[in-house]
């Protein structure tokens, strides 16, 4: 496979990979004139589940305790609807970098303090691949021609059931919903199938 990042086609193949993880996408002009690329991915947070009894009680002891458990699920559940009613983030984190594509291995430092949060894992290794496709976008194509302290800034929140990345460049705004409806190049080294995305082997 290549390493080296710049020898990787990339004419619109960041963007529509992007969208075949995002559950809700979008790509707007800011007031002080920068861009802002937002992915949003909604998961389930298993949590607060509670484990399930050994199947070997018996009697009215197993009936109580399905009672007792129930009514924990219920709260639980009550709970979880408060939680995402009042919309408040488990954590929000920022970072600015330079329009540099070594930058990626310092985002991929800086969003390792998120590991310990409830997150399913395929989840979180799908949002950190949109992070990292949606910067490589910015600095490749948003600021190709803009100095290298140019800088890119980085938002991710989380809450019980979302997470969110945000990506502000100060390039010149792109026909997004036309790059979405590109056909990929048939050379194109990515592809996506049920079981996920896929960087193919190349000699």
């Amino acid at each position: 496979m290549k390493n080296n990042m710049d020898e990787i086609p990339s004419g619109g193949i960041g963007i529509k990979l992007i969208a075949k993880i995002a559950d809700e996408l979008s790509y707007t002009g800011t007031s002080d004139g920068r861009n802002c690329l937002s992915i949003v991915k909604y998961y389930q947070n298993v949590s607060g589940q509670v484990p399930p009894q050994d199947s070997t009680q018996a009697g009215y002891f197993k009936r109580g305790l399905d009672v007792i458990n129930s009514l924990n699920r219920l709260k639980e559940q009550r709970t979880r609807q408060s939680e995402r009613t009042s919309n408040q983030p488990l954590e929000k984190i920022s970072l600015q970098v330079n329009t540099d594509i070594s930058a990626v291995a310092q985002v991929l430092g800086w969003v390792e303090q998120l590991d310990n949060l409830p997150i399913p894992e395929a989840v979180w290794n799908q949002c950190k691949l949109a992070m990292i496709e949606g910067l490589t976008n910015a600095v490749r194509h948003a600021h190709e021609n803009l100095p290298l302290e140019t800088p890119i800034e980085l938002e991710i929140t989380v809450s019980n059931d979302r997470l969110e990345i945000k990506i502000w460049d100060w390039g010149k705004p792109f026909d997004f919903q036309a790059k979405l409806t590109e056909k990929l190049p048939e050379t194109s080294l990515f592809s996506w199938d049920d079981e996920g995305f896929t960087i193919k082997d190349v000699l």
